[in-house]
């Protein structure tokens, strides 16, 4: 299992799935920089393999790829795996097809490539020249394909022409932890109910494709008709940019940045609305996981989100740019507790029959022994 191991959709859950197969009996590897975000050890079958990049003056920059394919080659060889699984296209897809070369010039038997598409892989790498070609062929070069939603598999059949061989698998999460779970001391904490009413929660990494300063937008406008208090939960890029604009909006008072959080669930369980307009979201974990654990979700109209979020039934879902109708259906369901309550089991309930852990981890073990029972045929590493 190969991923990133900062903080990102595409690290959860391929650390999820490596953890779910090894408790299927699997023997599972993750090879990634460090321990991954959601790593955690001690799990039988589980061991986490890390990529040392050293540091030369030669090399202006570190050479990820090239360290990332030797460990790939490495593990491979000396634990004989059978399949390699590449979360993100780049560099991820690509070392593993280099590691698979190196293998296969020595007398090694290479193991199969499964490449699970995320999102910005392809609608932000995948669509800059600079990366386009090789972003292409790491994925034809993969022996199976997966998408995390149909809208990603839409993207990168129209973006790349790759217009054959992709599954779409999607995310998933274990409706056992994620539940909600009330802490009234913790809520109290965030939000005291002697100044608020309601707590708007939104968690995200803070890049500019999660749009905080839209959340800020929304909340300013929510603050006119209830008490509310928002908790942003993350870190990144455009921190500095959304703390200037809490300042300028004069909102300082009602808004805590919490940074990176570890534990969602207590937090999720202290929200009443959660606020997602990102720009693109090729699935929406993040809104999955406020779902699963009874808070209302309003987010973009974009990518996969109207996938699991149905208009006004789940959740809701507005235009990008509608700022205003956001703050709206967000002021709706904060002020009528009879719509929150339909919406919010509705929602954990859809979440409970389509995205369990132990309804979409077999499909991806279903993906693996298609991949390879179809050996003999993939000699070339093509798609079929």
């Amino acid at each position: 299992m190969v991923c990133y191991a900062s903080v990102g959709g595409s690290g959860v859950i391929a650390t999820e799935l490596a953890h779910a197969l090894a408790n299927r009996g699997h023997q599972v590897h993750v090879i990634s920089s460090e321990p991954p975000f959601r790593w955690r050890p001690g799990v039988h079958g589980l061991s986490f393999e890390r990529v040392d990049v050293p540091a030369y003056p030669l090399f202006r920059e570190p050479q990820y790829l090239l360290a990332l394919s030797t460990t790939i080659a490495r593990v491979a060889e000396a634990r004989r795996l059978d399949i390699v699984h590449a979360h993100y296209a780049v560099p991820h897809a690509a070392a593993a097809y280099l590691a698979r070369q190196i293998l296969s010039a020595s007398t090694a038997t290479p193991p199969r490539t499964v490449t699970t598409l995320h999102g910005t892989d392809i609608t932000v790498v995948g669509s800059d020249p600079s990366y386009r070609r090789v972003v292409a062929f790491s994925i034809e070069q993969s022996h199976g394909v997966t998408t995390v939603s149909r809208s990603l598999k839409a993207d990168t059949i129209g973006s790349l022409g790759i217009t054959h061989g992709i599954d779409v698998i999607p995310n998933f999460l274990d409706c056992d932890e994620y539940q909600r779970r009330p802490d009234p001391g913790l809520r109290e904490r965030l939000a005291p109910a002697a100044a608020y009413d309601a707590l708007v929660l939104h968690v995200s990494n803070f890049r500019p494709v999660k749009r905080v300063d839209a959340v800020v937008e929304v909340f300013s406008r929510i603050r006119r008709h209830v008490r509310a208090k928002l908790v942003l939960a993350g870190d990144g890029p455009v921190r500095y940019d959304v703390e200037r604009l809490v300042a300028e909006h004069a909102l300082t008072e009602h808004v805590a940045f919490l940074g990176e959080q570890h534990e969602l669930v207590p937090l999720l369980s202290s929200a009443d609305l959660f606020l997602l307009p990102s720009s693109q979201e090729s699935f929406g974990l993040a809104a999955l996981e406020a779902m699963a654990c009874g808070v209302p979700v309003v987010a973009s109209n974009v990518g996969g989100l109207p996938e699991i979020i149905e208009d006004g039934v789940t959740g809701f879902v507005c235009p990008l740019e509608a700022i205003d109708r956001m703050a709206e259906r967000g002021v709706q369901v904060l002020n009528d507790g009879a719509l929150r309550d339909a919406i919010t089991h509705a929602a954990a309930a859809m979440v409970r029959a389509r995205y369990r852990t132990d309804i979409i981890v077999p499909l991806y073990e279903d993906h693996y022994l298609a991949v390879l029972s179809r050996a003999g045929v993939q000699q070339q590493g093509r798609l079929p």
